[in-house]
């Protein structure tokens, strides 16, 4: 294509805000905007008018058919597709859209995760136009259908899916940040949003070889596997060359992406072998957390073209880095201010420093709930696991912040640490300007400059939870920050006390250092920092009493959308690992016993063959391998034995948080116990009777695109 592809494809296939001022008469764009601003309802009459101009765009792109896209409880986006005929003529073809069809429809509320809060009777549920999303086409085998980004709520009202108390958090932080910027004589801000930006890493592997693996197609991840002989050891795939198929698949997901005005930005080779990340530019959360779902969709659609298949589960493989999603999160302005910008002086900028002590006091109060908005099964492989942040909460600030936070503790605030100059000592070569701090890969909470990086996500996840619930917490300070503020009788004072006292209280959750170090792990317990293991051990703060209060005090969720949330949490845990376990004892008892019964077999008609032609022959070889695969198939069939015995118990236990810490403390520890030999055997017997590939097939070998031979590709 021409070197003005970006130019040429963004936003084709977005019903965004320059399609409509074109689309829509102007007073219809008027209202419709200042609906928009105002958050009143929308007017039905305008309401049709958008769906009739919508509808046509969308004819006009070759679309047929509509549907209500929405983000429910299950970690993926639903959608039910109609098509634009109406009833209106039996001879030809009428199509319509309505303003009724545009803001509502009715999936079933019973057949989605609802904690309870539906019964298998009570069906009824609504999707509901969330018009600050704009609309999208998408286009498949299907045809070219038009997306409708919505909300899902059940018949009386609780929300069922991610993006509902994503909408509220935002109205709330925006609300009580507004108050604190009137404080400070801002009295055209207006509006407060919040701005992310989340990196997407995942890997990349061959599709017929992901086809021979049972663990892969209904785990995602590899439940066997003995390491390769190379992994990420030589740091020689960080930031590689982009290898040809890749480069390729890149390629076409950046143009897909584009189309629908996603802003994918960077794209490289990742630590672990296979692995890749892109990343974006920052946009509104909302709209963030809409494009990082049809970008996880995407990379899967897109690669299967490719004969590739996207892995987006956080461990695929063992030995080597997981994937995470960074979340960059920060607040802004209707105006353009980044409240979280320090600006060259930061010990000058009260304002700031106000914003930075309410986002230090929110983490420090609720470790637990980010802990948790970052949990799911597949991410308790990664934290603390040397590759991804420690699984203890807490925050890096870097040197300049540190200093000015020491400075007001001890109550004199006159400085800020500079960023120097860095000289390469090669005279070719410019002289960079250094940043006042260095960055700590190991935080879980790290400041990077203007913003903070949330970086314990997991690949797999939405970005809906950790933002509601950063949205709900800061929310929380700012509102007791402005009661306070408000009331005060000098605003200069009391802001500069209330900085300096929410550091002193909170500064224990501040931390430059190595989060992996084992030091750290007992300077957190001494400072009193929660260190939350497993997604399990999480869910419980949910619905304490202190969380119950804060989310229904900022109208995010209600106790009983706590309660379902947390019912749902135990039994995703539940059911991601009996899926493992079946499919561990499904692989083992169909594929890796047999496997290696047929080698012993092999081998002991080697011994007596050898030993049948020569009696005084040496076959101690075939002996001790004999020997030792033997014993490690008996072990391995003693441990699957005991895993199905585990795994059936635990379908007697309570459903909820008993029943899923049976499945963590005792199932998963009964699967670790079955791979631990079938991984040994692995070394030890001829490939040729292994019955699927090998890390060092999926990892390193890739098959050319006409499949005839077998090519190394990364």
């Amino acid at each position: 294509m021409e070197t003005n592809v970006i130019e040429q494809v963004f936003g084709k296939d977005v019903f965004n805000d320059d399609v409509m001022q074109a689309k829509l008469p102007k007073d219809v764009y008027k209202s419709w905007k200042k609906t928009l601003e105002s958050g009143a309802d929308l007017d039905l009459d305008i309401a049709n008018v958008v769906a009739h101009a919508m509808k046509e765009w969308a004819l006009d792109h070759g679309a047929t058919h509509y549907t209500h896209w929405f983000q429910p409880l299950t970690g993926v986006t639903a959608e039910k597709h109609d098509s634009f005929l109406s009833p209106a003529s039996n001879s030809k073809p009428v199509l319509e859209f309505s303003g009724k069809e545009l803001i509502k429809g009715e999936p079933d509320a019973s057949s989605f995760p609802s904690g309870g809060l539906r019964a298998t009777f009570e069906a009824r549920g609504y999707t509901a136009w969330d018009c600050t999303s704009p609309a999208f086409l998408q286009e498949d085998a299907a045809g070219v259908t038009l997306c409708i980004p919505t909300a899902f709520c059940s018949y009386t009202g609780e929300a069922l899916d991610k993006k509902t108390p994503l909408l509220r958090s935002m109205e709330a932080i925006s609300k009580q940040a507004v108050r604190i910027m009137k404080l400070f004589g801002y009295d055209d801000v207006k509006k407060v949003s919040c701005s992310v930006g989340p990196e997407q890493e995942y890997f990349l592997v061959d599709r017929d070889k992901y086809l021979q693996r049972k663990d892969l197609i209904f785990s995602g991840r590899t439940l066997f596997g003995a390491p390769a002989p190379k992994g990420q050891e030589l740091d020689d795939h960080y930031f590689g060359a982009i290898k040809e198929r890749v480069a390729s698949f890149m390629k076409d997901l950046n143009e897909e992406l584009w189309k629908l005005g996603i802003l994918s930005k960077t794209q490289h080779n990742e630590v672990a072998p296979a692995q890749h990340e892109m990343a974006p530019i920052f946009t509104t959360a909302n709209i963030s957390t809409d494009h990082n779902q049809l970008v996880m969709e995407i990379m899967k659609k897109v690669a299967k073209r490719h004969n590739l298949e996207c892995l987006l589960h956080e461990k695929p493989f063992a030995g080597v880095n997981g994937s995470g999603k960074h979340n960059n999160w920060s607040i802004v302005t209707d105006t353009g201010i980044n409240l979280l910008d320090p600006g060259k002086n930061p010990h000058t900028n009260t304002k700031f420093l106000l914003f930075l002590a309410a986002v230090i006091k929110a983490v420090d109060e609720n470790a637990e709930l980010l802990r948790l908005s970052a949990s799911n099964p597949g991410n308790d492989h990664r934290l603390g696991a040397n590759e991804a942040p420690p699984a203890i909460i807490s925050i890096f600030l870097g040197e300049q912040l540190e200093d000015i936070i020491e400075q007001i503790v001890k109550g004199d605030v006159s400085s800020s640490i500079q960023g120097s100059k860095l000289d390469t000592g090669v005279h070719v070569l410019p002289v960079l300007k250094k940043d006042a701090t260095d960055r700590n890969r190991t935080s879980p909470f790290a400041f990077t400059g203007n913003k903070f990086e949330f970086r314990m996500l997991g690949s797999s996840m939405s970005i809906a939870g950790a933002n509601f619930t950063l949205n709900s917490i800061v929310a929380d300070v700012l509102q007791d920050f402005a009661d306070e503020l408000e009331a005060a009788d000098n605003f200069d004072t009391a802001v500069k006390e209330l900085i300096k006292k929410t550091v002193t209280e909170h500064q224990k959750v501040i931390f430059n250092g190595d989060g992996y170090s084992d030091e750290w792990i007992a300077e957190a317990e001494k400072r009193g920092l929660p260190n939350v293991k497993s997604m399990v051990e999480a869910v419980p703060y949910l619905t304490t009493e202190k969380t119950v209060k804060l989310f229904e005090r900022q109208n995010v969720l209600t106790k009983a959308e706590l309660e379902s949330r947390a019912e749902i949490n135990y039994e995703t845990y539940s059911k991601t690992i009996n899926i493992e376990a079946k499919t561990m004892i499904d692989m083992a008892g169909k594929q890796y016993i047999p496997a290696v019964i047929e080698y012993v077999t092999s081998l002991a008609d080697s011994i007596n063959s050898v030993t049948a032609a020569c009696a005084a022959a040496d076959v101690s070889v075939q002996t001790e391998l004999l020997t030792k695969c033997s014993s490690l198939l008996a072990a391995a069939q003693k441990a699957l034995l005991h895993l199905e015995d585990v795994t059936e118990e635990a379908a007697t236990k309570e459903e909820g948080q008993e029943q899923a810490t049976f499945f963590k403390d005792v199932v998963f520890a009964a699967m670790n116990e079955l791979r631990a030999p079938i991984d040994e055997l692995e070394m030890i017997v001829d490939q040729d009777f292994w019955p699927v590939p090998t890390y060092d097939h999926i990892e390193f070998i890739k098959s050319c695109h006409q499949h005839c031979f077998p090519v190394l590709q990364d």
